[in-house]
């Protein structure tokens, strides 16, 4: 049986980024705090808990005084970097380029809809850090959408400013902006009043169609990512409808011998959040079955 990784899956530049600074600081740091999970894969959080890096939650870090504190690739809203100055707290910012760029986009357009009575529309997953972080730029007052449901919330006969969390679905995003031109139409609107701004990023929606060119040149492919991930979720979908013998896993131990009956080849493949070590892993764990114990 041929197994392969595929070599354009696995870590972001932000994630990879974010890792990064933590292992620098856990170099001569004996703990180092982060605000929620580094990364939206339980195997990478355990393998840095081991290192010295602590999870924590709001309530938790408005309780931290006089250390240091990672902001993860997500980003923050504008009242986390308030409490730190409160609580004299060195943030290791953390940051990804890509969604601090759409943060000040954010900014930017609400400060101008609250000049023409406009809203601003996100497309991505409620609770997400990074929805968080992008909300909070407008105050919290702008309208979250993950599905067609969601746009009841929307004043369609007022101007509407759509941007799309940076890691989900390219497809999922065109639909929304398809079903929100329908709806200011139908409102006797004009879609003068309406701008879609494709924030996905490009590191994310470059691999959609990469990613189900892969799927297609194997027998199985086995996708792994932390159950918590939208874009893995965003990714996998993607490799599952193109090959229907794909399995969603989190680690090496999920992998079911069955799966691989009659299988040639096997495609190993994971999200933006998922490190190469965790893949090779779930190779080790394939290239096994069939193995005298």
């Amino acid at each position: 049986m041929k197994v392969t990784i595929d070599k354009n899956s696995g870590y972001c530049f932000g994630v990879e980024f974010a890792i990064q600074m933590a292992e620098d600081e856990l170099a001569h740091e004996k703990t180092l705090y982060c605000l929620g999970d580094i990364v939206h894969n339980r195997m990478e959080v355990e393998r840095l808990h081991q290192q010295g890096l602590r999870i924590i939650d709001r309530e938790q870090l408005a309780e931290l005084h006089d250390c240091k504190v990672l902001i993860r690739a997500h980003g923050e809203p504008p009242e986390t970097y308030q409490l730190a100055l409160q609580n004299n707290l060195e943030l290791i910012d953390a940051s990804c380029p890509v969604v601090l760029k759409l943060q000040n986009r954010v900014k930017h357009a609400f400060d101008l809809s609250q000049r023409q009575d406009g809203q601003i529309v996100i497309y991505g997953q409620p609770g997400h850090a990074e929805v968080a972080g992008l909300t909070g730029q407008t105050g919290n007052r702008a309208i979250i959408v993950m599905n067609e449901a969601d746009l009841d919330q929307i004043d369609f006969a007022r101007p509407v400013t759509l941007f799309s969390q940076t890691t989900k679905s390219t497809a999922g995003f065109y639909k929304m902006k398809a079903l929100m031109e329908a709806r200011i139409q139908a409102a006797g609107g004009t879609l003068d009043s309406f701008d879609a701004n494709d924030s996905i990023c490009r590191q994310v929606s470059n691999r959609e169609p990469a990613l189900a060119k892969f799927a297609t040149e194997y027998d199985v492919v086995l996708f792994v990512s932390g159950r918590k991930s939208s874009n893995g979720k965003a990714l996998f979908s993607v490799v599952n409808a193109v090959n229907p013998r794909s399995y969603f896993i989190e680690n090496a131990d999920e992998v079911e011998d069955e799966w691989l009956n009659g299988a040639q080849t096997v495609g190993i493949c994971g999200a933006t959040s998922t490190p190469l070590w965790l893949m090779q892993q779930v190779a080790e764990r394939v290239e096994g079955v069939g193995e005298p114990a």
